[in-house]
This record gives structure tokens, C-alpha cells and sequence, in this order.
């Protein structure tokens, strides 16, 4: 069915579907084009038509149509970073925090990763999918219109599979578009503290054949850390990962200059993760690449660490994009317009920046560019309409608000 938004205030993030869609970097991310008082037509799943309204269709009934007057329409959030499938919460460690613990303390205490993968190898699957989907519910009425989601909270071969299947359920039971990663290298299991090379191994010669048997990935992943993977375990990894056909992504440079930077470039990752802990190494090697760098700035805030150096990496040619990290230890929170306006507030990017880093930067980042993340004529009618608002400066300025009006996900409002 055809549905006609009139009188738009504001479409924002407009792009030809006559160029290919391809990150944006330096001064061109601070580039959204928009139109002004506007119509945007969908049919079934996708973007039909839009442009300025004295060329809009007169023939759509009534029923058909929505006054978004005082209102910007613009591409839902892709989210290319997140930890969405756990089976509790860990608001213990929070308070552990809150006193004083590091990261390091908790996870020596039992807590952390290892903590959650304790818990979800005791859940049965049925449970932890209905929990998911509830979370995943909860994202989209967030202006999410499509998602990464990683397993590594399994560290089993059983558990990581278990997992897997939830997320492709959840790409049947949503119609978000979704992706999954592979992060069995999210620590070292218990077991295997002392025998790293039993663990990669495991991962090498039973967890991946299973994995590519079901089709259960997109993307492989690797926490690389100090502590948990080195950066030659991690290019291992993840060339292990890429003989079955997945691209990989890195947990990179949050806690330390890991390598994690230069690990992902070498093996082409579609992205490096985290980048609290730079350098000009790390920075001009990312810059020399197609490598997107995503920043997560509510983990950064949750674990009072300092914030990705994003105007450093910006004004270096870096591509950035913008995720949420959800998940129960150090970002317990989808809510992508929050990350936005942190990334104003915090890590000073422009409004246009950060809307465009955490759109089409952010799809691409999940090697779905050429159907999400602008208003693009072909596109997946993957929408956000805000209630009314005068600019868009206004969306991360305003932080504590709920400015969504409603969410349109591949031509349905949720």
C-alpha cells in the first residue's frame, strides 16, 4: 500500500539513487542534504518519490496520507553495534562501580563476559529469543530500523550456536533488517585460561563449520584486548572467520592501545569498534583505510572512560560511524538518539555529523548502504517522523525528550 507524508518541514538525509551509496568522511560528513517543506511517498517496503511538495502526487486518498507539518522525516538509526541477545541484567557490577571496582576487578570476581555467559548457557533458547525480541520491540519504538547483533555470550560451542539460532529468529519474527556476528572471541572461557591455543582451535575447527553448516553469520568478530586477544590472535581469528565467508568486525582500542586499530585493517574488517584508547599510529592508519571506525560513546559514558577522540579522527579522513553497544555491562541502553546527542555533547560532532554516522555511515558499517540509512528513491521505507520541532539541531539538543512521533520499519509503522 502507498503511503503519502505532505507537508514535511523537514526531509533530511536525501541521496541520488544514481550514485552508489559510500561512507562519508572528513568535511563531507557534516554534508545531510535536506528539503524543505517536502512529501515522501512509499510503496509496499520502499521509498517511492519524494521532493520539495508543489510536485507532490494529488491522487493518494486521504487514509493514505500523513501531515507531518512542523515535522522531520529522515532514515531510521542503524544500529551496527550491539550485544542485544543476554539472558540477565548486571546491575550487581553496576554498583560494584559505583564503588570503586574496574572492569578488571569484576571480571576477576566471576563478573563481566564471563558473568553473562554463565547465565545464558543456563537458559533454555525459547526464553532467551522471547527476551530478545522484547528488547528488539523496544529499540524500533526507538527509531531503529535496522541492527548488528553479536553472540559471544556463550564462549561454547553449544551456547554460541544457541545464540546464533536466537538472532535468525529474530530475523524471521522482525521486520528489521538484521545482522548477525559471530564474537565467540569475547574472552577466553574459564577452561581454556591457560591453553589459548585449545580455545582458538575450538573456534577454528568446530564452532565455524557448524556456524557456515546453518548460515547462522554475517560478520566475525574479536575482542581484541589486553587480557583477552592479541592482535595476532585476532587477525587469526578472523581469517579463520572470512574462509567461511564472514567479514570481519573488531572490538578495537577500548581499553588500551591494543593493536586492535591495525589488526582490522590488515584484514580488511568491515569495521573497528570502540576507539577510546588512540594514537597517531592508530589514527593515520585508520584514516589510510576503507575501514570504518564506529564510536560507541554510551559505553565510554557508562564506564566513565574517557570518549573516542572523534573530531581528531574526523579531521584525519576517518570514517565514523555512530552504535549503542547495548548490552548488560557497559551499555545498558539501545537508545540511539541518546548516542547522538552524546556524540554532540561529548565528542563534539556536529548535528549533522553524528545524524549521518549513525544513518547511512551506520549501514554501511553493516554492508547494508545500498538499502538503508538516507532517503534514497528505492531504498527501504525504514523511517523516522519526529513529533514537531524547529530544527535539527533541536533532536541532540533536546536529549531527555522523546521527540519520535512514529517509526516506520520497511513500510510498516510499528
Amino acid at each position: 500500500m502507498a503511503m503519502l507524508f505532505k507537508n514535511i518541514s523537514i526531509l533530511a538525509g536525501i541521496r541520488s539513487a544514481d550514485k552508489p551509496a559510500k561512507p562519508l568522511r572528513g568535511k563531507d560528513l557534516a554534508e545531510l542534504p535536506v528539503i524543505k517543506n517536502a512529501f515522501l511517498l512509499t510503496e509496499g517496503d520502499r521509498i517511492a518519490a519524494f521532493g520539495p511538495m508543489t510536485e507532490a502526487p494529488a491522487n493518494i486518498p486521504p487514509g493514505q496520507c500523513i501531515d507531518a507539518t512542523g515535522r522531520i522525516l529522515m532514515p531510521a538509526w542503524c544500529d551496527s553495534h550491539t550485544h542485544l541477545v543476554f539472558a540477565a541484567s548486571r546491575e550487581n557490577e553496576f554498583i560494584d562501580k559505583i564503588r570503586g571496582l574496574s572492569y578488571a576487578e569484576i571480571a576477576a570476581k566471576g563478573g563481566g563476559i564471563l558473568n553473562s555467559a554463565a547465565r545464558l548457557n543456563e537458559m533454555p533458547e525459547d526464553k532467551l529469543f522471547n527476551l530478545a525480541l522484547q528488547r528488539l520491540d523496544e529499540t524500533v519504538k526507538m527509531g531503529t530500523g535496522a541492527i548488528e547483533i553479536k553472540s559471544g555470550y556463550g564462549l561454547t560451542v553449544d551456547g554460541e550456536l544457541k545464540m546464533l539460532r536466537v538472532i535468525k529468529r529474530l530475523k524471521q519474527a522482525s521486520g528489521l533488517t538484521i545482522k548477525a556476528s559471530f564474537l565467540g572471541a569475547h574472552a577466553y572461557p574459564p577452561q581454556f585460561r591457560d591453553n589459548h591455543e585449545g580455545y582458538l582451535q575450538l573456534i577454528e575447527q568446530e564452532i565455524l563449520p557448524a556456524i557456515a553448516r546453518e548460515g547462522l553469520a554475517d560478520f566475525i568478530d574479536v575482542f581484541c584486548e589486553e587480557g583477552f586477544f592479541t592482535q595476532a590472535e585476532t587477525e587469526r581469528i578472523c581469517r579463520a572467520g572470512q574462509a567461511y565467508g564472514l567479514l570481519p568486525k573488531i572490538h578495537a582500542n577500548q581499553l588500551h592501545l591494543s593493536g586492535g586499530v591495525q589488526a582490522g585493517v590488515n584484514v580488511g574488517a568491515l569495521s573497528v569498534d570502540h576507539l577510546e584508547t588512540m594514537d597517531e599510529a592508530a589514527i593515520r592508519c585508520l584514516a589510510a583505510s576503507s575501514t570504518i571506525g564506529t564510536l560507541l560513546p554510551t559505553a565510554a559514558f557508562f564506564l566513565r572512560m574517557p570518549y573516542q577522540p572523534a573530531r581528531q579522527l574526523i579531521d584525519a579522513g576517518c570514517i565514523i560511524a555512530l552504535a549503542s553497544d547495548f548490552n548488560p555491562g557497559s551499555s545498558p541502553s539501545a537508545n540511539m538518539n541518546l548516542v547522538v546527542s552524546m556524540a554532540c555533547i561529548q565528542l563534539k560532532m556536529l548535528p549533522e555529523e553524528a545524524i549521518n554516522a549513525a544513518t547511512l555511515n551506520g549501514a554501511i558499517a553493516m554492508g547494508i548502504g545500498e538499502t538503508h540509512g538516507s532517503i534514497t528513491i528505492g531504498k527501504k521505507a525504514s523511517l523516522i517522523l519526529t513529533r514537531p520541532v524547529p530544527s535539527l539541531a533541536y533532536l541532540p539538543y533536546a536529549f531527555g525528550s522523546n521527540l519520535i512521533e512514529r517509526v516506520m520499519v520497511a513500510g510498516e509503522f510499528t
